[in-house]
This record gives C-alpha cells, sequence and structure tokens, in this order.
C-alpha cells in the first residue's frame, strides 16, 4: 500500500487496476485480491467514497432519531415522553461519528487489509489498460492492468441549467447530509429519493420545508401509492408539499434564497436543495483515449464489462442500471468474479442468474427510503412489469390489517402490494410501505429472485403477530382475486 505514487516506479503493472474507492470499488478490489490478482486502487477524495460520507451513512444517521420519535409518538404510554424537539446538536455528533468525521483512516486501514496497493490522486485513462495517477504533488505514476481497469467512479449531483445558479451556491446532496445546522426555512426541489427524505429529515430537525416537485407526485419510479403516502405524512409534519411546480428562476438577495416558480409563486428561504438527478463522475476520466465519450454512462453487459473494451469494466453507478450502493456492490462482486474468471482463463457464466451476470439489475433490485412511513420495494411495479411484456395481476393489502402493524403502532398507516406473473405463478415485484417496512423487503426480493411458485410461497409461514403475516393477507388476496 501507499499514498504516494513517488514510492512506485514510473510505469506499475498490476492485474487489475481499480479507479474508485467507494463500496463499489473496494467490493470489486476486495474479490481480485482474494483471488490473488495484484490489485491497484485509486481514490481522488475519501476512501470510502460517497456512501460512507455524503450520502447512505450520514442521511441514515439524521433519519434515525426522527423515525424513531415518529413510532414512539405512536404508542400510547410513551407519546407523552416524546412531544417535545429532537436535540439537533445530537443529532448531528451521532451523524459526525458515522462519518468519523469526514476521515478516511479506518477505510484505509480496511484496504490496506486486502493486500491492495493505494494510489491517491486523480485517476485517468490514457490509453487501453492504462491509467495515469496525478498525485497531491502534482507528480504523475504510470499504472498498466494487465487483465482489467475497473471504472468505479460513481455519479455526482446534476443542478439544472438556471442562470445565476453558482451564486445561489445551493446545496446538492453533500451539503444537506453535512450541513452544521438546520437551517430556519429549506426549500427542496425534486421529488425522489434524496429529496424525500432530506425534507423528512430537517422538518423533524427544526426547519420549514417546502417540496417543489415538477411532476404530480413524490417517488415516481415507485408504485403511485408509495409517493401518494409519504407526501401525505410529510404535509402532516408540516412540509408544504407542491406537485406541478418547476423552478423558473433563483437569486440569493441579502442572504436569503428567492425562489421564483412557473405558477407565479415567490418563496423566500434560508437554503435551497436541488435533488434533481445524478450525472456520471466521467467527464474527467480520459474516456476519449479510448474512443468513448467524456461525461457519458458506460454501457455494459451483465457481467459489467464495457461494450466494445473486453479489459474495461464500469461498476456501479457509473454505469447507470441501478444507482444505489447495495447494488453496486452486488454488481462488483459479479464483475470481481468475472475478471478473476477470464483472468484464469476459465469460461464465464452469463447466463440469466449465473455467477458472472449482474441479472437482479433486471429483475430484483430492493430499495428502502427511510422516510415516515418507510416505502420499499423489490422487483418490478406494475407499470414496469406490464412494459416488460409480462402478463400479471397486482393485488394490494391495507397494512392496518395486519395484526403486527396493530401491535407497531396505534393509527398504522401502510399498504401493499404484490404483482404476480399469470403465467409462470411467480411474484414479479413488491411494494410495501409503512412504518418499519425497510426490515421485511429482503424478504420479498428472496421471493423475486428466487422466482419462488406462489403455491410454495403458501408452506412459508409468517410468524404470528409480525407485520411480516402481510404476506399471508397478499396470497389470500391473489387466491380470491
Amino acid at each position: 500500500m501507499t499514498d504516494t505514487p513517488s514510492r512506485h516506479t514510473e510505469a506499475t503493472a498490476y492485474d487489475v487496476v481499480v479507479i474508485g474507492a467507494g463500496p463499489v470499488g473496494e467490493n470489486v478490489a476486495d474479490r481480485t485480491r482474494a483471488a490473488g490478482l495484484s490489485t491497484a486502487v485509486v481514490e481522488s477524495e475519501l476512501v470510502g467514497g460517497e456512501c460512507s460520507y455524503w450520502a447512505c451513512m450520514p442521511s441514515k444517521a439524521l433519519l434515525r432519531p426522527v423515525l424513531a420519535r415518529a413510532d414512539a409518538r405512536r404508542l400510547p404510554g410513551l407519546s407523552a415522553s416524546v412531544q417535545g424537539p429532537l436535540d439537533t446538536a445530537a443529532v448531528l455528533a451521532r451523524r459526525d461519528s458515522f462519518t468519523s468525521g469526514w476521515k478516511d483512516d479506518g477505510q484505509v486501514r480496511w484496504l490496506e487489509g486486502t493486500g491492495a496497493d493505494l494510489y491517491r490522486g486523480r485517476g485517468r485513462l490514457s490509453g487501453p489498460r492504462t491509467v495515469t495517477v496525478t498525485g497531491p504533488d502534482g507528480r504523475e505514476s504510470v499504472l498498466t492492468a494487465r487483465h482489467a481497469v475497473a471504472v468505479c467512479t460513481g455519479s455526482r449531483a446534476q443542478l439544472p441549467d438556471l442562470p445565476g445558479l453558482d451564486e445561489v451556491r445551493p446545496w446538492t446532496s453533500r451539503e444537506a447530509t453535512s450541513a452544521r445546522s438546520a437551517p430556519g426555512r429549506l426549500v427542496v426541489v425534486g421529488g425522489g429519493v434524496v429529496a424525500t427524505e432530506m425534507a423528512c429529515a430537517w422538518q423533524a430537525l427544526g426547519s420549514r420545508v417546502t417540496v417543489l416537485v415538477r411532476g404530480d407526485g413524490l417517488l415516481g419510479r415507485m408504485e403511485p401509492f408509495a409517493g401518494e403516502l409519504v407526501a401525505e405524512a410529510l404535509t402532516e409534519a408540516g412540509a408544504d408539499v407542491r406537485t406541478g411546480t418547476s423552478v423558473k428562476a433563483v437569486t440569493r438577495e441579502n442572504g436569503a434564497v428567492v425562489v421564483l416558480t412557473d405558477t407565479g409563486d415567490r418563496i423566500e428561504a434560508d437554503e435551497i436543495l436541488f435533488a434533481t438527478g445524478r450525472a456520471p463522475r466521467t467527464d474527467d476520466l480520459g474516456l476519449e483515449t479510448i474512443g468513448l465519450e467524456p461525461g457519458s454512462w458506460l454501457d455494459v453487459d451483465d457481467s459489467l464489462r464495457v461494450t466494445g473494451h473486453d479489459w474495461l469494466y464500469a461498476v456501479g453507478d457509473v454505469n447507470h442500471r441501478a444507482l444505489l450502493t447495495h447494488q453496486g456492490k452486488y454488481q462488483a462482486r459479479i464483475a470481481g468474479a468475472a475478471i478473476v474468471t477470464r483472468a484464469a482463463g476459465e469460461p464465464v457464466r452469463t447466463e440469466k442468474w449465473g455467477a458472472h451476470a449482474a441479472t437482479a439489475d433486471h429483475a430484483a433490485v430492493p430499495q428502502v427510503v427511510f422516510t415516515d412511513p418507510e416505502a420499499a420495494s423489490a422487483g418490478l411495479t406494475l407499470a414496469e412489469a406490464e412494459q416488460a411484456g409480462h402478463r400479471v395481476r397486482a393485488v394490494d393489502v391495507d397494512l392496518s390489517s395486519v395484526a403486527g402493524a396493530s401491535l407497531y403502532s396505534d393509527g398504522y398507516r401502510g399498504r401493499a402490494r404484490m404483482v404476480v406473473d399469470l403465467e409462470d405463478e411467480i411474484v414479479r415485484g413488491v411494494t410495501l410501505v409503512g412504518p418499519g417496512v425497510g426490515e421485511l423487503i429482503h424478504a420479498a426480493t428472496v421471493a423475486v429472485a428466487g422466482r419462488v411458485p406462489v403455491g410454495r410461497l403458501w408452506h412459508a409461514v409468517p410468524s404470528y403477530p409480525t407485520i411480516s403475516e402481510v404476506w399471508l393477507r397478499l396470497l389470500e388476496a391473489y387466491r380470491d382475486a
């Protein structure tokens, strides 16, 4: 391991070179090192990547006290004790502990333990199988890969093309998860996962939140009822959720953010968060040196190998298949196995659900949105299943009808949907919305990925009284439809 390229010769050969030391790059390196392949990992920021410092971990650390308090407020005998405000300073301090104060010493030690060599600096492709690293001191090292280069550089927040936006100093997901205090007034632009989670977090931490959504609802990639229930809860919590609204202009006047919308509204706030999409971190990657377009998403096959380049892999967000940390780590395990197998000259198994095919990217992607209520899904929505040409039926169940839900909290509100393939009699997708459902979704993921027949699911007996009994209610609804 090294932090400075100067400790290596000018041109150093490895079996594998990984660009990006986030969870995805770490998992690729772990797989290739475990198989005995020499591996270099290049990182320009913090080892551990976006998830560890500006996304998954800090955002969920912010949200956990919010959800715990919400659950407690729905329980007689406890609710009276938790009516006061959250201790925002304590929540932020706990958030900081999960990011290790934005220091990566622990992650570096883990990477060292795999036997991979770490290069600090900007890594750019400089031709086939070649990566040039420019270190913090400006010195360059050239790395060559005998078998594979894996691009694991992830994605970044995409800001809209609004005049003067730079002068406004808007928040992106990074600022929203690392802020040192709660703004008095916060405008959130967007209706996806980042927008809804950060609206939920900062509203509970003391901000007055306004959510501006261009479309007609929140969480547009999930079943429609998911966004409806989350919007309803945000509104009840005090947020102002406005759908069908776009930002026309934004300025800072005397320190305040002034937002003009296409509906003619003028909104003033202390900060504005744009959560309006992601862009690949490939604009300064040297793609032009191998005939690819800088700034583009990288097209890959199911073994995560870039189209037209038998030595180049693109893993995680950068390939635009499923922009989720756990899905990127799954891809990394698949890509690592494929690299090792090809390096050994052995045949790869790229058939559906094979050892070297990331089939779950198409059929069994799980996701949890940590709002109050939580929204969780696995596999396809009804619309996605129909668009894919499957003959399906969806059945819905009110989660409050399950004994475990009524025990979980008084006034429990939630909904479940199961999408069943009528030809194969397997589950294509499941969506759950309600408090605590995030811990239930893996059962759905197993059912979808395992292509478990509906007839066999009748023999998977849910424990009573748990919310998991919703599976029985869904099967009964399908039987009786």
